[in-house]
Protein backbone atom coordinates (compact mmCIF):
# COMPACT_ATOMS: atom_id res chain seq x y z
CA UNK A 1 0.00 0.00 0.00
CA UNK A 2 1.79 3.22 -0.89
CA UNK A 3 1.99 6.43 1.18
CA UNK A 4 -0.97 8.43 1.96
CA UNK A 5 -0.44 12.21 -0.03
CA UNK A 6 -0.97 14.41 2.87
CA UNK A 7 -4.02 16.91 1.86
CA UNK A 8 -3.03 20.77 1.55
CA UNK A 9 -4.59 23.63 3.26
CA UNK A 10 -7.10 24.71 0.84
CA UNK A 11 -6.45 28.55 0.49
CA UNK A 12 -9.37 30.94 1.32
CA UNK A 13 -10.23 34.31 -0.04
CA UNK A 14 -11.01 37.52 1.80
CA UNK A 15 -12.37 40.49 0.26
CA UNK A 16 -10.92 44.04 1.43
CA UNK A 17 -12.57 46.95 0.17
CA UNK A 18 -11.02 50.41 0.98
CA UNK A 19 -6.96 49.85 0.92
CA UNK A 20 -6.15 52.80 3.31
CA UNK A 21 -3.87 52.85 5.81
CA UNK A 22 -6.40 50.44 7.81
CA UNK A 23 -7.06 47.72 5.24
CA UNK A 24 -4.29 47.81 3.37
CA UNK A 25 -2.13 46.65 6.41
CA UNK A 26 -5.17 44.52 7.14
CA UNK A 27 -4.60 42.82 3.53
CA UNK A 28 -1.08 42.81 3.75
CA UNK A 29 -0.89 40.69 7.26
CA UNK A 30 -3.53 38.30 5.87
CA UNK A 31 -1.44 37.58 3.00
CA UNK A 32 1.61 36.80 5.18
CA UNK A 33 0.38 33.39 6.42
CA UNK A 34 0.38 32.04 2.79
CA UNK A 35 -3.40 30.33 2.76
CA UNK A 36 -5.05 33.43 1.92
CA UNK A 37 -5.47 34.83 -0.76
CA UNK A 38 -6.61 38.85 -0.74
CA UNK A 39 -8.53 40.75 -3.07
CA UNK A 40 -8.28 44.77 -2.31
CA UNK A 41 -10.61 46.55 -3.95
CA UNK A 42 -10.46 50.73 -3.62
CA UNK A 43 -11.85 53.47 -5.95
CA UNK A 44 -8.91 55.16 -5.81
CA UNK A 45 -6.03 54.16 -8.90
CA UNK A 46 -2.81 55.14 -7.25
CA UNK A 47 -3.82 53.89 -3.66
CA UNK A 48 -4.31 50.40 -5.93
CA UNK A 49 -1.00 50.58 -7.80
CA UNK A 50 0.59 50.91 -4.53
CA UNK A 51 -0.33 47.41 -3.71
CA UNK A 52 -0.20 45.70 -6.73
CA UNK A 53 2.10 42.57 -6.96
CA UNK A 54 1.83 42.38 -3.05
CA UNK A 55 -1.96 41.08 -2.67
CA UNK A 56 -3.56 38.17 -4.61
CA UNK A 57 -5.92 40.44 -6.68
CA UNK A 58 -5.85 44.21 -6.32
CA UNK A 59 -8.54 46.18 -8.39
CA UNK A 60 -10.04 49.58 -8.92
CA UNK A 61 -14.17 49.82 -8.26
CA UNK A 62 -16.71 51.41 -6.87
CA UNK A 63 -17.47 48.88 -4.22
CA UNK A 64 -20.94 50.35 -3.67
CA UNK A 65 -22.25 48.91 -6.68
CA UNK A 66 -23.31 45.56 -6.32
CA UNK A 67 -22.95 45.28 -10.35
CA UNK A 68 -18.98 45.71 -9.69
CA UNK A 69 -18.38 43.72 -6.63
CA UNK A 70 -20.92 40.64 -8.38
CA UNK A 71 -18.30 41.66 -11.57
CA UNK A 72 -15.22 40.23 -9.22
CA UNK A 73 -17.02 37.39 -7.89
CA UNK A 74 -17.00 39.05 -4.63
CA UNK A 75 -20.36 37.11 -3.70
CA UNK A 76 -18.59 33.42 -3.54
CA UNK A 77 -16.03 34.71 -0.93
CA UNK A 78 -17.30 33.97 2.63
CA UNK A 79 -15.53 36.55 4.75
CA UNK A 80 -15.07 40.55 3.53
CA UNK A 81 -13.75 43.49 5.20
CA UNK A 82 -14.68 46.93 4.77
CA UNK A 83 -12.00 49.30 5.80
CA UNK A 84 -13.21 52.52 4.36
CA UNK A 85 -13.03 55.28 6.87
CA UNK A 86 -13.29 58.91 6.57
CA UNK A 87 -16.16 58.31 3.39
CA UNK A 88 -18.58 57.41 5.78
CA UNK A 89 -21.22 56.89 2.98
CA UNK A 90 -19.08 55.07 1.47
CA UNK A 91 -18.78 52.26 4.49
CA UNK A 92 -22.41 52.05 4.84
CA UNK A 93 -23.15 51.43 1.11
CA UNK A 94 -20.58 49.37 0.37
CA UNK A 95 -21.23 47.13 3.88
CA UNK A 96 -25.00 46.89 2.95
CA UNK A 97 -24.06 45.85 -0.57
CA UNK A 98 -22.21 43.07 0.93
CA UNK A 99 -25.27 42.29 3.54
CA UNK A 100 -27.51 42.04 0.53
CA UNK A 101 -25.55 39.58 -1.41
CA UNK A 102 -25.24 37.55 1.63
CA UNK A 103 -21.66 37.19 2.61
CA UNK A 104 -21.60 34.95 6.06
CA UNK A 105 -18.87 37.18 7.42
CA UNK A 106 -18.77 40.95 7.45
CA UNK A 107 -16.42 43.12 9.17
CA UNK A 108 -16.65 46.89 9.05
CA UNK A 109 -14.09 49.40 10.37
CA UNK A 110 -16.16 52.44 11.90
CA UNK A 111 -15.17 56.04 12.87
CA UNK A 112 -17.72 56.75 15.36
CA UNK A 113 -20.74 55.36 18.04
CA UNK A 114 -23.70 56.52 15.30
CA UNK A 115 -21.38 55.06 12.53
CA UNK A 116 -20.87 51.97 14.40
CA UNK A 117 -24.35 51.69 15.36
CA UNK A 118 -25.81 51.99 11.48
CA UNK A 119 -23.21 49.22 10.60
CA UNK A 120 -24.67 47.24 13.31
CA UNK A 121 -28.37 48.01 12.50
CA UNK A 122 -27.38 46.93 8.65
CA UNK A 123 -26.69 43.69 10.08
CA UNK A 124 -22.57 43.58 9.98
CA UNK A 125 -21.23 40.65 11.83
CA UNK A 126 -18.23 42.61 13.42
CA UNK A 127 -17.89 46.05 14.03
CA UNK A 128 -14.68 47.19 14.83
CA UNK A 129 -13.34 50.86 16.51
CA UNK A 130 -9.12 50.62 15.85
CA UNK A 131 -8.76 54.40 17.26
CA UNK A 132 -11.65 54.38 19.84
CA UNK A 133 -10.07 50.45 20.95
CA UNK A 134 -6.26 51.46 19.99
CA UNK A 135 -7.02 54.14 23.28
CA UNK A 136 -8.92 52.45 25.25
CA UNK A 137 -6.12 49.71 25.67
CA UNK A 138 -3.73 52.66 26.48
CA UNK A 139 -5.43 54.24 28.73
CA UNK A 140 -5.31 50.68 30.51
CA UNK A 141 -1.54 50.50 29.98
CA UNK A 142 -1.35 53.92 31.44
CA UNK A 143 -2.88 53.44 34.40
CA UNK A 144 -1.40 50.27 36.09
CA UNK A 145 2.05 48.79 35.81
CA UNK A 146 0.04 45.93 33.25
CA UNK A 147 2.74 45.58 29.76
CA UNK A 148 -0.02 44.66 27.53
CA UNK A 149 -4.05 44.58 27.81
CA UNK A 150 -7.10 42.41 25.86
CA UNK A 151 -10.68 43.57 26.56
CA UNK A 152 -13.03 41.01 25.79
CA UNK A 153 -16.92 41.65 25.84
CA UNK A 154 -18.93 41.49 29.31
CA UNK A 155 -16.44 43.06 31.12
CA UNK A 156 -13.44 40.39 30.75
CA UNK A 157 -10.08 40.81 29.96
CA UNK A 158 -6.66 39.40 29.84
CA UNK A 159 -3.54 41.27 30.98
CA UNK A 160 0.62 40.73 30.61
CA UNK A 161 1.88 41.90 33.60
CA UNK A 162 5.06 41.19 36.35
CA UNK A 163 3.94 39.35 39.42
CA UNK A 164 3.41 40.99 42.78
CA UNK A 165 6.14 40.62 45.81
CA UNK A 166 3.78 39.02 47.47
CA UNK A 167 3.34 36.08 45.73
CA UNK A 168 7.24 35.69 44.22
CA UNK A 169 8.65 32.55 45.42
CA UNK A 170 5.57 30.44 46.15
CA UNK A 171 3.48 28.76 43.77
CA UNK A 172 0.26 29.38 42.87
CA UNK A 173 -1.51 27.08 44.41
CA UNK A 174 -0.02 28.51 47.81
CA UNK A 175 -0.56 31.95 47.00
CA UNK A 176 -4.02 31.35 46.44
CA UNK A 177 -4.60 34.07 43.83
CA UNK A 178 -7.44 33.34 42.35
CA UNK A 179 -9.50 33.54 45.84
CA UNK A 180 -7.28 36.52 47.15
CA UNK A 181 -7.52 38.69 44.11
CA UNK A 182 -10.62 37.53 41.57
CA UNK A 183 -7.76 36.37 38.51
CA UNK A 184 -6.93 33.22 37.08
CA UNK A 185 -3.11 33.04 36.04
CA UNK A 186 -3.70 30.90 32.78
CA UNK A 187 0.40 31.79 31.65
CA UNK A 188 3.77 32.52 32.98
CA UNK A 189 7.47 33.59 31.27
CA UNK A 190 10.21 32.86 33.21
CA UNK A 191 13.28 34.56 32.75
CA UNK A 192 15.03 32.79 29.05
CA UNK A 193 12.17 31.15 28.60
CA UNK A 194 8.77 31.19 26.51
CA UNK A 195 5.47 31.36 27.70
CA UNK A 196 4.14 28.32 29.31
CA UNK A 197 0.94 26.93 30.50
CA UNK A 198 0.47 27.91 34.40
CA UNK A 199 -0.34 25.09 36.43
CA UNK A 200 -1.20 24.76 40.53
CA UNK A 201 2.49 23.58 41.34
CA UNK A 202 3.96 26.57 39.25
CA UNK A 203 6.57 28.48 41.38
CA UNK A 204 6.46 32.57 40.90
CA UNK A 205 9.64 34.58 40.67
CA UNK A 206 11.07 37.75 40.38
CA UNK A 207 11.58 38.36 36.99
CA UNK A 208 8.35 36.38 35.50
CA UNK A 209 6.05 37.39 33.21
CA UNK A 210 2.42 36.68 34.19
CA UNK A 211 -0.63 36.35 31.92
CA UNK A 212 -3.68 37.32 34.02
CA UNK A 213 -7.30 36.50 33.49
CA UNK A 214 -10.19 37.76 35.07
CA UNK A 215 -13.04 40.98 34.89
CA UNK A 216 -11.71 44.32 34.17
CA UNK A 217 -11.34 45.91 37.74
CA UNK A 218 -10.14 42.62 38.98
CA UNK A 219 -7.20 42.59 36.68
CA UNK A 220 -6.29 45.90 36.85
CA UNK A 221 -6.19 45.98 41.00
CA UNK A 222 -4.18 42.33 40.37
CA UNK A 223 -1.59 44.49 38.15
CA UNK A 224 -1.25 47.80 40.07
CA UNK A 225 0.00 45.49 43.04
CA UNK A 226 3.11 44.44 41.14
Amino acid sequence: MGKATPTRRAKSVVVVIGLGRFGKSLALELMRDGHTEVLGIDSNEDVVQGVSGRLTHAVVADATKEDALRQLSVQESDRAVVGVGSDVEASILSASVLVEMGIPNIWAKAISHSHARILTQIGVHHVIRPEHDMGVRVAHLVRGRMMDYIEFDDGFAMVKTPPPHEVVGLSLRESNIRQKHGVTIVAIKQRGKGFTYATAETVVEAGDTLIASGLIEDTERFSELA
